[in-house]
């Protein structure tokens, strides 16, 4: 019996690790091949790309700073070298300054809007003309975009931006068969959350007021990421889908 999603080719971007190998693995299983982008995590990258190899996939790993119109350019260009078709764009690379948003300083708020809003536009105007047979392009938020957090001031602000322009993008691409949405996820428990001053303050928040269990995995994000793949989800476009157990509805 034939994958749901065999034939078809899927980019990643900071999928070497957290929910985007997560993705990368979900897409993959489903019958994709993928092309992983990463910034920093080499051996990680090709890892993964080996793994997906095991599973009969091609995969490539391409580096770049997916908020540079140059190094985007380039990543496209070894895709081009790779893949000759490209069917799903996984916009899930991030950054941030996590610190009061009193002490930031214009360079956190461009670092924070080039990497994580700025980077779908490069995104999309690179992956639109390759998807010539229609196409998905999701877009990992998270709950700051809507919620006052510790230390998210920017980030937050950068991902709500993020989710205005895949409203935008939904009505811009939607009449050339490509659908364009966001899945925003709560607290994941992945390398990036590390970073945060409040972890542990986190984690216990989420895991007492989420009303589907105490813990969201990279995977579970990357099941909603699947879902808007498939066929079935055709007529979606331009949402925001919450993955976070019940945890924003909880007061």
């Amino acid at each position: 019996m034939s994958l749901p999603l065999s034939g078809r080719v899927a980019f990643i971007t900071g999928g070497a690790r957290g929910i985007g190998r997560a993705c990368a693995r979900k897409l993959a299983a489903a019958g994709c091949d993928v092309a992983v982008n990463y910034y920093n995590s080499h051996d990680e990258a090709e890892a993964l790309c080996g793994e997906l190899r095991a599973l009969g996939r091609r995969a490539v790993a391409l580096q770049g700073s997916v908020g540079d119109p140059d190094s985007v350019a380039e990543m496209f260009a070894g895709f081009d070298a790779a893949f000759d078709r490209l069917d799903f764009v996984v916009s899930n690379a991030a950054s941030g300054v996590l610190k009061p948003a009193l002490e930031m300083k214009l360079k956190h708020f461009r670092w924070c809007m080039e990497t994580n809003a700025f980077a779908l536009a490069l995104l999309a105007q690179h992956a639109a003309p390759r998807m010539r047979e229609g196409g998905r392009i999701v877009a990992m938020s998270s709950l700051g975009s809507l919620r006052a957090m510790p230390h998210y001031g920017f980030v937050g602000a950068s991902k709500a931006a993020l989710e205005s322009l895949v409203r935008t993008f939904a009505q811009e691409l939607g009449p050339k068969g490509i659908r364009v949405n966001a899945v925003s996820a709560g607290v994941v428990d992945t390398d990036a959350l590390a970073y945060f001053p409040n972890r542990d303050q986190l984690l216990a928040e989420f895991a007492a007021r989420t009303p589907a269990g105490p813990r969201l995995t990279p995977e579970d994000v990357a099941g909603a990421v699947y879902l808007l793949c498939l066929p079935e989800a055709a007529m979606i476009n331009g949402a925001t889908l919450f993955v976070d157990g019940g945890f924003a509805i909880s007061g």
